[in-house]
């Protein structure tokens, strides 16, 4: 099967979000302009460069989450993990601008220590981060998609104790989920380590 997306797939379900997968969740805390606090998962997101530490994650239309970033300049990535999924999941609802997903979803709080935006309390790792960019993303002809990418450094790092092991952070321990295509996620059960050819 071959296809150009601007023709169509013929599927009963776009099947690029199943191809490029499983991607890490980006459960990202926020606040509004007004102080109130906001929480939403978005798949599309990754880290994208090391020194310094900076996330990514985009919108495809300006939602809460990308909006209240741009406006403040601060978020909080929370690590989703299988025993938060149903809270992760509740959070992804569409809620009234203002209403909060920690308090619909029923999802502790605890402050952050670098920003403003709270953290998920129950979250084994979260990162505070600050914007660095904001942008519309546009096609290949240069029309604007009303997609938004935003792009934060990592200013703190929340970890707790009991995913670390002999110093490294386990993901299995942590029960890390990510996002597949449709409605499927995965669980990390399962590790493998190589050598890289210039390994010493």
């Amino acid at each position: 099967m071959f296809y150009e997306p601007k023709h169509g797939h013929g599927l009963p379900h776009d099947p690029l979000k199943a191809i490029v997968a499983p991607r890490p969740i980006g459960w990202i805390s926020t606040l509004d302009g007004k102080g109130r606090p906001n929480l939403a998962p978005y798949s599309f997101f990754n880290m994208v460069h090391t020194r310094p530490a900076l996330l990514a994650f985009t919108s495809e239309t300006l939602k809460h989450s990308a909006k209240n970033a741009i406006e403040t300049g601060e978020f909080v990535f929370n690590l989703a993990t299988r025993p938060l999924f149903d809270a992760m999941n509740a959070s992804s609802g569409s809620l009234p601008e203002g209403v909060s997903e920690f308090e619909t979803a029923g999802i502790e709080a605890a402050p952050s220590r670098m920003v403003k935006p709270p953290r998920v309390a129950l979250s084994p790792a979260a990162l505070e981060c600050r914007v660095t960019h904001s942008m519309e993303m546009a096609d290949i002809d240069g029309q604007p998609t009303g997609g938004w990418m935003i792009i934060g450094q990592v200013v703190g790092v929340h970890i707790a104790e009991a995913v670390l092991n002999q110093g490294q952070f386990d993901a299995v321990a942590a029960q890390t989920i990510a996002r597949c295509g449709y409605r499927d996620y995965a669980e990390l059960t399962q590790m493998f380590a190589a050598p890289r050819p210039d390994d010493a």
